[in-house]
């Protein structure tokens, strides 16, 4: 049996964690990603999802068609990811969902190039020309220190989990630079559509650096 290249076993502390805060290190890591806004439940989100799958599934079953990449190995589609902030600062959760910015983003195996990416992007534009593709793009990511925790229950309340993180964060000589720049990060490891919301899996990740003081 050909073994599948899993991120989720291959990056442990980044696709796994405790309840507890715990500080990790983040890896550059490619990602498909798409700028958008609004709230998650609204159709510029719904139409990002579309198009974040398409382009990934298209690499994924490249093997199947007539554009075979040689560097090509079996994996497992990672989960969906999304960076969240406001235009003038970062995420306040008090502010009306419109006006969030995010980047939803799914992570591509090393195998994955910009040329690659671009002959996938063509592919489903040619099959979804009513979706618009012009701001999705292929980029290296790199998060740096963090502190994360596991989210257990429903978006709405991921207050009660970012109020522990935020004592970690205090208790540990740490500063909270989350900012538009270094964004709130998520990682959604349920899918909503089969999993009740007290059910729901879902890592918070936020950036950090060390007190200097």
């Amino acid at each position: 049996m050909i073994r599948k290249f899993d991120f989720k076993k291959e990056y442990k502390n980044l696709y796994s964690s405790k309840q507890k805060p715990t500080l990790i290190d983040v890896p550059p890591l490619n990602y498909i990603m798409i700028d958008g806004n609004g709230k998650p439940t609204g159709e510029n989100y719904q139409n990002a999802m579309q198009i974040l799958y398409s382009l990934t599934y298209t690499i994924k079953m490249s093997k199947n068609g007539s554009n075979h990449i040689d560097s090509y190995y079996e994996y497992v589609i990672p989960p969906l990811e999304g960076l969240w902030y406001l235009e003038n600062g970062k995420l306040d959760f008090n502010v009306n969902k419109e006006k969030w910015l995010w980047t939803s983003m799914i992570a591509q195996p090393d195998f994955v190039d910009k040329d690659i990416f671009n002959w996938a992007l063509h592919e489903c534009k040619n099959k979804k020309p009513d979706l618009d593709f012009s701001k999705t793009k292929f980029e290296t990511f790199y998060e740096g220190l963090c502190v994360q925790s596991m989210h257990i229950g429903s978006y709405d309340d991921e207050l009660r989990t970012i109020a522990k993180i935020d004592k970690y964060i205090e208790d540990n000589n740490l500063v909270n630079v989350t900012s538009n720049i270094r964004k709130h990060h998520e990682i959604y490891l349920s899918d909503p559509r089969r999993t009740s919301p007290e059910k729901l899996r879902t890592i918070l990740r936020f950036p950090v650096q060390k007190n200097s003081l």
